[in-house]
């Protein structure tokens, strides 16, 4: 699989458009319900960089897998921090370790830009906590009915932070 960071959303958003509304069709907690409408989904992606968001995507025979995003802190005093985000693996790609190199990537990413703290949220329930916590991440708490998955059902919300000095 060949990490890519994204600079100019134009060249894949429509292919990231669908693998967004892929995960959220699935059942995915990623803040839309589903049906996620194309513009919905374009919008999204037109939206998403700044100079506080990076976007790494990985291709497998030049076909988007996955993504995950790096958001960096705005504030003065946090700039040593940053949030893992939207991390997706495409349908016909999951359970083949793409989830996990985009994780570390966005993980090296971060440590370069001289971050030193990463934090997340995910679902509870979800099969991203096995992911998260074999790679070092440690859970600090847990918010019932933090968010709603794709079909409106108020699920808990785990968070995790992980040092990455």
């Amino acid at each position: 699989m060949e990490i890519k960071e994204v600079t100019d959303i134009e060249v894949y958003k429509r292919e990231l458009a669908s693998l967004f509304q892929s995960v959220v069709a699935a059942g995915a907690s990623m803040n839309y319900l589903h049906p996620m409408t194309d513009e919905t989904a374009m919008n999204y992606w037109n939206s998403v960089l700044s100079q506080q968001v990076r976007l790494f995507i990985g291709l497998i025979d030049s076909q988007i897998a996955g993504t995950v995003q790096l958001h960096y802190s705005d504030k003065e005093n946090g700039q040593h921090r940053a949030e893992i985000a939207k991390l997706m693996t495409s349908l016909k790609a999951r359970r083949k370790g793409v989830a996990r190199k985009l994780l570390q990537h966005a993980e090296q990413a971060a440590k370069a830009d001289g971050k030193t703290l990463l934090l997340l949220d995910t679902e509870k329930e979800g099969p991203a906590n096995k992911l998260y916590q074999s790679e070092g991440y440690v859970l600090f708490g847990e918010v019932p009915d933090f968010a709603q998955d794709a079909f409106g059902t108020y699920l808990a919300g785990n968070f995790y932070y992980k040092l990455i000095k």
